[in-house]
């Protein structure tokens, strides 16, 4: 039997390629900052501490391992965690699978990396999947856009807000484009990437192009919230965000996920390899959809409650 490793099994993409793993009858283990985080796996999965700074305990966590999913990373700048910290024990991950005789590692990047890019989130994407590249390891990279379904951040929380303010804020024309794809589909994908042997480089795309004032009308539809939705300056958005943010003690979003939302960053034009559409999902799902505010920093802060308790 072949062992595969997920980091972050008991979070959020990472639990979805768990699932399937296991269900497919693969032994499976976990690198995770979260350890006692209540998670449905029981003991059906090895649980190991991410140990970026004992490179030999990290090693010998990914012995015997043939495939690694990696789904770590950060969100945002924050004092208790960077970019720049998640872009090295990224780097120092791959260099212990390489060293622990990993076969292959399917890796989450983003839409539209760029080392040039004026987003550190971007960039810092960029030169992981630069690193995986010149590794000589046999990698999948995949580039999703935006996730959703299950406990996922941005299309619950849009729809949170439209169920309890009076009106909605978009920054600038709203004409910005994303290709939002579940989180089951998803998991699919990394699955088979996983499968493979060549390398390959696939944009992680769902089967709907919607612009974010269609997102936000669609959604405020689906909820019948029949919110009036207006238009900000981009300049003054974040200053919305950081407001509510306070009050919902998290960050709700930055500056930079602003400008790279209207830089048309989630938007690529390939074609989907998901199949489930968000207009779908969501009036399927318009009873339970933003019933619950889902916390970033709740989820770092609490390392041992189910994320759908957060």
């Amino acid at each position: 039997m072949s062992i595969c490793a997920v980091t972050g099994a008991f979070g959020y993409s990472g639990r979805r390629i768990a699932e399937r793993l296991l269900a497919a009858g693969e032994a499976v283990r976990t690198l995770t900052h979260s350890p006692n985080r209540a998670n449905p796996f029981g003991n059906k999965i090895e649980v190991f501490p991410y140990n970026f700074d004992r490179h030999e305990q990290l090693v010998q966590s990914l012995r015997s391992v043939s495939v690694l999913y990696n789904t770590y990373w950060v969100r945002f700048n924050h004092r208790d965690f960077k970019h720049e910290a998640a872009v090295q024990n990224t780097l120092i991950l791959f260099r212990a699978a390489k060293e622990a005789g990993v076969q292959r590692i399917v890796h989450v990047s983003i839409t539209n990396p760029s080392e040039e890019s004026p987003f550190e989130y971007f960039r810092g994407k960029a030169r992981l999947e630069r690193a995986l590249k010149e590794s000589g390891m046999s990698y999948g990279i995949l580039r999703p856009a935006v996730l959703f379904g299950g406990e996922d951040i941005l299309i619950n929380n849009i729809a949170y807000l439209l169920r309890r303010v009076p009106v909605f804020a978009i920054p600038g024309t709203g004409k910005y484009r994303l290709q939002p794809i579940h989180v089951n589909d998803f998991a699919d994908l990394a699955m088979a990437q996983g499968r493979l042997k060549e390398t390959t480089l696939t944009d992680a795309v769902g089967p709907e192009t919607l612009t974010f004032r269609d997102l936000v009308d669609t959604l405020n539809d689906t909820l019948g919230t029949k919110r009036w939705i207006v238009r900000l300056p981009a300049s003054l958005f974040p200053l919305v965000g950081q407001l509510l943010g306070r009050v919902l003690d998290d960050v709700l979003i930055t500056p930079e996920e602003v400008q790279g939302l209207m830089a048309d960053l989630l938007y690529t034009g390939a074609p989907p390899t998901g199949t489930i559409a968000l207009t779908a999902w969501a009036r399927q799902n318009a009873s339970i959809l933003g019933q619950r505010y889902h916390s970033e920093l709740a989820r770092r802060r609490n390392r041992e409650a189910a994320y759908e308790n957060l």
